[in-house]
């Protein structure tokens, strides 16, 4: 049990940080660092010294010159994600290995209320495979906007499934209260809304719209200017379009940047009414200021990124403090819930 806690919090804190490295490559526009994979210009590496990058040039160049800065961002990212998938996969073998264990002579190594999960390490491993090819997609279909999306919804549901495990295989000390659990259904709204505007934000980050609106809280100086919702959410376009730097038309572009504002207001206002609810559990009173923190944190990010023109730290903390508002959701989740082994 030990070892595989460990490896789940590890598991999870390297998500993180894959996290916040696959936001650095897009926002540096690193996404095509490398025209193949797995490799990097036929390399197992990327091309740096000279000799290198002639020849990737002879035999690539045709698909995309050698920047090896991109390449070297890009090559980073996938060597992090494929060791995370080790963990992951060990994570699996020590789930399997604890249930066949068991199974042969029906005790397990548990502790009280706490036990190995046998399937969700197994679906994790699988959506880490199905990542991976996510991430082969996102190079052969040229940063294809619904692919590069998905990308992202697949990190942040690794990160959040790694998350609800670590907690299932950590004891806590006292069994959440009746008025914590009365909390649970809020705690669900908040997380669906939290979720809806991660997705919201990849969408705004693969259209490269982030800047469509350069003011705020206007929009290029109008509360809500000429937009287009139909070609800015139109989910699929033809293969073989390179959609490095975007293809909408500006009214596309600001119909995507507004509908993330927009949503903003409402996980603001979700937010409101959560705390008030938290507020009420005495067990989760402490909670609430970590909630409002990280949601004014995030706010004033998002409108930094506006007016400040989008700076890359900026832009990756956004990302960042975005897989921890679901991750608090997530803790919030547990807190708010009887596990199985305390439901008797």
């Amino acid at each position: 049990m030990k070892l595989f806690r460990i490896l789940a919090w590890s598991a999870t804190a390297f998500t993180l940080l894959v996290i916040v490295a696959g936001a650095w490559v897009r926002l540096t526009d690193a996404g095509l660092g490398c025209p193949d994979w797995p490799g990097c210009y036929g390399m197992p590496t990327w091309p740096e010294a000279p000799e290198h990058v002639d020849q990737a040039n002879a035999e690539w160049g045709h698909l995309r010159p050698v920047d090896s800065g991109k390449a070297f961002r890009e090559m980073l990212h996938r060597y992090l994600a494929g060791l995370l998938g080790f963990l992951v996969l060990a994570l699996a073998v020590v789930a399997w290995r604890n249930h066949q264990r068991n199974h042969q002579s029906g005790c397990g190594d548990v502790e009280p209320s706490v036990s190995i999960p046998r399937v969700l390490p197994g679906l994790i491993l699988l959506l880490v495979i199905f990542q991976a090819a996510l991430g082969m997609w996102t190079v052969t279909l040229l940063l294809k906007p619904a692919i590069v999306t998905a990308h992202l919804i697949g990190g942040m549901t690794t990160f959040a499934l790694l998350f609800w495990l670590s907690l299932s295989v950590t004891p806590r000390r006292s069994i959440p209260s009746l008025p914590a659990r009365a909390q649970h259904w809020p705690v669900v709204v908040a997380l669906i809304v939290v979720a809806i505007q991660i997705i919201l934000g990849g969408w705004v980050s693969t259209n490269y719209a982030a800047l469509a609106c350069s003011d705020f809280p206007r929009c290029g100086g109008q509360w809500w200017p000429q937009t287009d919702f139909t070609e800015g959410f139109r989910l699929w376009r033809g293969v073989g379009v390179d959609y490095e730097g975007g293809l909408l038309d500006q009214p596309a572009r600001i119909a995507v940047h507004l509908a993330h504002r927009v949503w903003a207001l409402v996980v603001v206002a979700t937010f409101a009414w959560l705390t008030i609810r938290l507020w009420r559990a005495e067990d989760l009173t402490k909670t609430v200021p970590i909630v409002i923190l990280l949601l004014a944190t995030q706010v004033a990010l998002g409108i930094y990124n506006v007016v400040g023109s989008l700076p890359l730290i900026n832009a990756v903390a956004h990302n960042g403090v975005a897989a921890l508002l679901l991750g608090l959701m997530i803790s919030l989740l547990d807190k708010t819930r009887l596990r199985p082994a305390e439901q008797h």
